[in-house]
């Protein structure tokens, strides 16, 4: 994953597709490695509070081995893979993730490409539909809110949902959001 300053990615999410100016509050960063290793958490997401950098998390912005194989027992057309280069503004707000963990929950649409063909590879390419509350949401690696260790490996964590493998920052992230009522999402790829 490249390198970049703070005004470098303020100036890239600025000139997005969907801006509509820099949130007031927490907002988020998602950027898509190029090298999209399958099935490995290597994506990056920097925290904001208005036009000030927070601080940095790794994860994963596509979904695993589990969903891109299986996703037939989602009942879906293929996983869900979000659509890069483009804002999602007011897209999630803190709720709760399949019941068992807090986190940032869809409350908004995001644009999705639905991959389907099985083979060892997230798509970004394809129809894109924009869809509403199908659980693009924002959680940890893990339901141990105390681990340690950043697992590599994405398995089932990602069926679509953007997911940080680093517990202890996701905390991190989730007090610093706090009360706020929306947080809004930018995803690139790695430029």
């Amino acid at each position: 994953m490249n390198k970049y300053t703070d005004q470098q990615i303020l100036d890239k999410v600025a000139a997005t597709e969907g801006f509509t100016g820099i949130p007031d509050g927490v907002w988020i960063v998602g950027i898509r490695s190029s090298a999209d290793v399958y099935n490995v958490f290597d994506d990056k997401f920097f925290v904001y509070r208005g036009n000030t950098f927070l601080f940095a998390m790794s994860g994963t912005t596509n979904p695993g081995d589990y969903a891109l194989k299986n996703f037939n027992k989602y009942g879906a057309k293929g996983a869900a893979v979000v659509k890069a280069d483009k804002w999602y503004n007011d897209v999630w707000a803190v709720g709760m993730h399949k019941r068992r963990i807090k986190a940032l929950v869809q409350v908004g649409s995001f644009d999705i490409i639905r991959d389907n063909n099985k083979n060892n590879a997230s798509g970004d390419a394809g129809s894109v539909s924009s869809e509403s509350w199908i659980g693009i949401n924002l959680h940890p690696s893990s339901y141990n809110l105390a681990l340690k260790t950043k697992p590599a490996i994405i398995g089932a964590w990602s069926a679509g949902c953007q997911v940080i493998n680093d517990v202890q920052a996701f905390n991190k992230l989730m007090t610093t959001v706090g009360a706020q009522k929306r947080v809004s999402y930018c995803l690139l790829k790695e430029f």
